[in-house]
């Protein structure tokens, strides 16, 4: 990374502050805005990388990037997959087919230290990890980051020391280990508390708790329901040959056009089970056996299947670098 960061980058920080969603009434409002957000990404950034989890919400700012990219001739960034150890096999799945599908450069995000501890001693989630067993740098986040006071700390990703550890430790030497200077990620107003004051250009530059970097967060004003919207109307039948033009919303996933089976499209199949939003294996449950997209999304909560350990702690987590 260039190190005047960031006096060569001209953005509006505070572009999205007091906005909510409303503000974006139509589609093609919020579609707009997601276009420019992710277009002065692109350009303004020496060194951008996407954040893709293989969820809806980074799905879609991806597809928005590829769209971008592909319009304006410039080049396809590297994606950036957290592994955190406890994934759904079905998101490894769905990663890999989809990468190979766009031809995406992905980097594996992991704390390698405490993955290889966990291989050697045959832990599961849940087991707990002597901090004395950590490397330097790991010992150094517990101890003098997180203040962190016991001997020792759960495998397990929804709390605050394994979170940490698993998830934001992993990302943050990824952007240091590739120079990254805007991260491009799709994170939501309305889909937690600790989010709904974004802008949709977020400075990260206090060296003391991550590398410097920008967040540039294209749908920061779609909701739950305008991202599926997004899907079926746009994403799919943009990316899928077979699936008709003018969208079609499937009651299940024995109800694609064409003969198209779930493999055939960019939407994890663990929203056809009922997911509503994907975390880690352990600690995620279905909201309902309807496709996540035929559910209740107004008169019931997205994260419901969420640990609400780490929700309740999103605050804290973010200002030490989380999404």
């Amino acid at each position: 990374m260039s190190e005047n960061f960031p006096e060569y980058v001209d953005v509006d920080y505070e572009d999205g502050d007091d906005e909510d969603p409303a503000d974006y009434p139509h589609i093609n409002d919020k579609i707009e805005k997601a276009i420019e957000v992710t277009h002065k990404g692109l350009t303004e950034y020496e060194n951008p990388a996407v954040m893709w989890t293989g969820g809806k919400d980074s799905t879609l700012t991806l597809y928005f990037v590829k769209e971008v990219a592909e319009k304006y001739d410039l080049d396809l960034p590297t994606a950036i997959f957290i592994d955190h150890y406890q994934h759904f096999d079905e998101i490894h799945d769905f990663v890999d087919r989809w990468a190979d599908e766009w031809d995406l450069e992905v980097v594996y995000a992991r704390n390698e230290d405490i993955g290889e501890y966990v291989e050697e001693n045959d832990l599961e989630p849940g087991d707990d990890i002597p901090i004395s067993e950590l490397s330097e740098h790991n010992r150094h986040h517990v101890e003098n980051i997180l203040e962190y006071e016991e001997d020792s700390f759960p495998f397990l990703l929804d709390t605050y020391a394994g979170n940490h550890l698993l998830k934001t430790v992993a990302l943050n030497d990824a952007l240091e280990s590739n120079d990254v200077d805007g991260v491009i990620s799709g994170v939501r107003w309305d889909e937690q508390e600790a989010r709904a004051d974004e802008t949709f250009f977020s400075p990260r530059h206090d060296p003391d708790i991550y590398p410097p970097h920008d967040r540039i967060q294209p749908i920061l004003h779609f909701d739950e329901a305008a991202v599926w919207e997004a899907f079926w109307n746009f994403v799919v039948p943009d990316t899928v040959e077979a699936f008709p033009d003018d969208g079609y919303v499937p009651e299940s996933d024995d109800d694609l056009p064409n003969d198209l089976t779930e493999d055939d499209i960019p939407v994890s199949p663990k929203y056809f089970a009922g997911f509503r939003s994907l975390g880690s294996e352990v600690s995620t449950e279905k909201s309902d056996t309807e496709p996540a997209w035929l559910q209740d999304l107004e008169g019931t909560t997205e994260r419901a299947g969420r640990a609400q350990d780490k929700e309740d702690l999103m605050e804290r987590l973010r200002d030490l670098g989380y999404m």
